[in-house]
């Protein structure tokens, strides 16, 4: 089913993995497949909106506590798959409801870049917190716009890669500047050459933030 994800990167330890499965003359036209997956992982260490949704709890713990807490209370939804011929169905906030309920912990947290998009999460009862941009983007858009490449163009990178090479040699030297200043948030990527690749890169970063949700279950952590 990894096909069907908009993820690329590969999936790693699981804490629960759920599945719709197809029965009768259905399965057999599925050759088996499942209709649905739902996948959860362990939770992530640091996270910023999960702290403002419960409340800034973790704020007063120290490492040790706060990872034990984590580990303890919280599972996160990685991966919600619906094979594309059951889509459009409610499938997959039916699959969230029914399963988080499953999994023995009283937190339940999900992040998705599709949330702007799919309000499934939502629908299946979690409640949604976005993400504010960081100023380090807000100043890169900024540069792009003094660039004269404007806030609307920055869903197409070979449109923008284009402009970036037809600019002037001031506009150049200046973007150029303010990308690789950029970057230096972002590990290796520091180091990539100017080019299409890179542009589309600093672009995803500029537009492709996450939703948080939450699943707060009755008698879990307030």
């Amino acid at each position: 089913m990894a096909s069907y994800h908009y993820r690329d990167s590969s999936l790693g330890p699981y804490a629960a993995i759920f599945a719709i499965k197809a029965v009768g003359k259905l399965a057999i036209r599925l050759s088996n497949m499942p209709a649905g997956v739902i996948v959860y992982t362990m939770p992530t260490a640091a996270l910023e909106l999960r702290n403002i949704a419960l409340g800034g709890i973790l704020s007063g713990l120290d490492r040790k506590s706060r990872l034990n807490f984590i580990n303890k209370n919280i599972r996160t939804i990685s991966r919600v798959i619906i094979e594309p011929r059951f889509r459009s169905l409610g499938l997959a906030s039916w699959m969230v409801k029914e399963t988080m309920e499953k999994i023995d912990v009283p937190v339940i947290e999900a992040l998705a870049v599709m949330g702007y998009v799919n309000h499934f999460f939502e629908k299946a009862g979690m409640t949604s917190y976005e993400a504010p941009l960081p100023a380090r983007c807000e100043q890169m858009k900024e540069a792009f716009e003094l660039a004269g490449i404007g806030e609307n163009e920055l869903i197409d990178a070979r449109g923008v890669q284009r402009k970036i090479e037809r600019l002037g040699k001031q506009e150049a030297v200046f973007l150029e500047r303010q990308i690789q200043s950029f970057l230096q948030s972002y590990g290796r990527r520091r180091k990539m050459p100017p080019g299409l690749e890179r542009t589309r890169y600093v672009i995803s970063k500029l537009t492709d933030r996450p939703i948080y949700y939450i699943k707060i279950k009755k008698g879990g952590s307030d």
